[in-house]
């Protein structure tokens, strides 16, 4: 065994764009986005164990309270390893809020396991048959998703700084998609510039869309009150990242994203808000 204990960090995955180009005859849905990490994280933590174990903690550990099989684990069978490991997930990301906080535990997971078991990673097929967001989370860089999230593209780092906010209601992914008025939409440009700074950033993005926006509101009103309060601190652009709740703003620096973050929690007190730093490599 390779080492006594291991630690890895799942970041937070933003959707800045999420473009819906079509729908495969097997239901899954085919996309094209532009995905960013922000430096907020849950934390999983791999320790020696005489079989697989989970613990769930941290201040986000209630919304997966009664789940059968949690993605950690199932991450961890993918490795069909003989010996065991004791798994702590400590959860600092809001579930089912369109920040990828499952798949980036499964990610985080497999990072784990492989540096403690001294194993290569699972292959591709069964990274992907975990979740079509755990492998850019396990890329864990600014890259462009297309298919069914089997085709990645990573891109140059990302300028600006982030603020994030759920509402504190779960949005589950499946009626977004059924409530979408139409599953072929254009997609983003071929090419992705790299961008100067923020600015040209949010520029670019204010000509993309997320196609999950509009369904989501209408499935849960309270983006909208998120957005709303976004846009009242001033970001360069608001949005919301997959298939909701958790909307993003985006701001040149961590400083201005840190204001905004303050204002809206201070008027918002039973609101999830961090402000965050995009992941660079």
């Amino acid at each position: 065994m390779a080492a006594t204990e291991v630690r890895a960090r799942a970041r937070a995955k933003v959707n800045l764009s999420l473009h819906v180009t079509g729908q495969r005859s097997n239901g899954y849905h085919e996309l094209d986005s532009l995905v960013v990490f922000a430096d907020v994280h849950d934390e999983v933590q791999v320790t020696p164990g005489d079989d697989l174990s989970l613990v769930v903690e941290g201040p986000e550990a209630m919304g997966l309270a009664g789940e059968g099989d949690n993605l950690v684990l199932r991450a961890a069978r993918c490795f069909n390893s003989p010996d065991g490991a004791a798994l702590r997930l400590t959860k600092c990301l809001p579930v089912a809020s369109g920040i990828g906080g499952g798949s980036a535990d499964a990610a985080a997971a497999l990072v784990a396991l492989a540096e403690f078991w001294d194993l290569p990673l699972p292959p591709a097929e069964a990274v992907l048959g975990l979740g079509a967001d755990v492998p850019v989370c396990l890329q864990g860089l600014p890259t462009r998703l297309r298919g069914i999230g089997e085709v990645l593209e990573p891109l140059p780092d990302v300028p600006g700084a982030l603020v994030l906010v759920n509402p504190r209601v779960g949005v589950a992914t499946p009626p977004v998609f059924r409530a979408l008025a139409s599953k072929s939409n254009p997609p983003m440009p071929e090419t992705i510039p790299a961008f100067a700074d923020a600015q040209a950033l949010a520029d670019w993005l204010s000509e993309q869309r997320n196609d999950l926006e509009k369904p989501a509101m209408e499935l849960c009103p309270q983006i909208a009150e998120v957005l709303a309060a976004l846009r009242m601190e001033s970001p360069l652009l608001a949005r919301m990242s997959g298939s909701g709740a958790t909307c993003f703003g985006l701001y040149p620096s961590l400083a201005e994203a840190e204001r905004g973050a303050a204002a809206i929690a201070a008027a918002n007190p039973g609101w999830w808000v961090k402000s965050a730093a995009i992941s660079s490599r």
